[in-house]
């Protein structure tokens, strides 16, 4: 096992922020300038949907004053979602918003790539660092003192090398995932149309006509405990699988009084209702029972009319999509009220061409569920090497 020296980050390098733009500023067409949401999909190496824009004028005027990142610094999201990390590998113009990202440059002696690897394996004690009783918000103050092991320059450019193999495993099976997913939407369209514009002219109903029941979860904030009957929410089913992972829980007694007018089954389908992440859905594939939040809508299917996984993957469809949109309440947080979820139109093929889809879905799925075991086998390999790196042990 090799020593390592230990060092506070802060006598390594700048941590500091950006100059302050006022949103006064934006402009319609210019220098990208990007949030939290933007780093975040940087990091993740995901495409870039950015809003906002700076004027070439006020680039240039921050850049001779302030400076602005170059190759090499590091970007760390420090509001609201902590810790997710970005190495600036191209010479690309941009700017970012004060306070909400962290920004790491001038640090000498150390590779960009082996302190982003170091970073990521402390992203845990890195989210306890943050404080805020509103949101998690990781101050620059706490970052400098911060203390991590850092061995020499050679060795970290070695580590880093093999951490890029290990990483690069781990994002082309996360990659395969996401097209099997992609694969089971296309396969839906080609198969049944656009839902909305109806172009091989099947049946089309309101999704009330198809279903026995459309509600929603209690309405008023329940009495947790620590152990009992699973209470999901909507960060439970955002994914589109119902996971337990995370969820609440609340008594039995509690539960019977819900169930008697909200009770999921296994092949009933739940959906998205309120908050930024509204029109989602998932399917109920479990026997065992849970409540749910007014947050969640539960909708039954007729199934002697609609198949639960074709109406799932109708509903996931950007034109079903659309018409949550459309139809979306309220000024601040987002709203589907359960009269415009009633009022939804859905084709209705025949359950022979439902049939056809379920098989083909069958096989999709198969293949991701392979996917995800292998996927999983990376992400714990990966996760060892950085453990095994950071002890010197790599």
């Amino acid at each position: 096992m090799k020593e390592l020296k230990f060092y506070l980050l802060g006598e390594l390098g700048e941590i500091t922020s950006s100059k302050r733009i006022f949103q006064s500023e934006y402009v319609d067409d210019g220098i990208p300038f990007y949030r939290t949401k933007e780093i975040k999909e940087l990091a993740n190496k995901e495409p870039i949907s950015n809003e906002l824009f700076i004027s070439r004028e006020r680039y240039e005027e921050i850049k001779v004053k302030f400076g602005v990142p170059e190759v090499g610094d590091i970007l760390i999201t420090a509001i609201g979602t902590v810790g997710e990390i970005y190495i600036v590998e191209n010479e690309k113009e941009f700017y970012f918003k004060d306070g909400n990202i962290l920004w790491l440059k001038g640090f000498k002696d150390v590779d960009p790539f082996f302190l982003r690897y170091l970073l990521s394996s402390l992203i845990n004690e890195l989210q306890n660092l943050s404080s805020g009783s509103a949101y998690k918000a990781l101050p620059i103050t706490k970052l400098k003192e911060y203390k991590i092991p850092l061995p020499p320059l050679e060795e970290q450019r070695r580590i880093a090398a093999i951490l890029d193999k290990a990483d690069g495993v781990r994002r082309k099976r996360k990659e395969a995932i996401r097209l099997t997913e992609e694969l089971l939407k296309s396969t839906f369209l080609e198969m049944f149309g656009d839902p909305v514009t109806n172009p091989k002219g099947w049946e089309i109903k309101k999704l009330e006509e198809v279903t026995t029941k459309i509600t929603d979860g209690v309405h008023s904030r329940p009495n947790y405990t620590e152990q009992g009957v699973p209470f999901i929410s909507v960060k439970d089913i955002t994914t589109g699988e119902l996971k337990f992972d995370d969820c609440k829980f609340i008594s039995e007694e509690d539960h019977k009084k819900y169930k008697k007018r909200c009770n999921p089954d296994m092949g009933d389908i739940l959906y998205t209702k309120v908050g930024a992440t509204y029109g989602r859905p998932a399917l109920v594939n479990v026997k065992s029972e849970f409540s749910l939040y007014v947050s969640v809508c539960l909708i039954k299917p007729q199934r002697d009319l609609i198949f639960p996984e074709f109406l799932k993957e109708a509903l996931a469809t950007p034109a079903l999509k659309s018409q949550a949109d459309r139809s979306i309440k309220g000024i601040g947080v987002p709203d589907l009220h359960l009269n415009m979820i009633k009022d939804f139109i859905v084709p209705v093929p025949p359950i022979y061409k439902q049939k056809e889809f379920l098989e083909i879905a069958s096989k999709i799925q198969f293949s991701k569920e392979s996917l995800t075991s292998c996927s999983q086998e990376s992400e714990n390999l990966f996760n060892s090497l950085l453990q095994r790196a950071f002890r010197g042990e790599l």
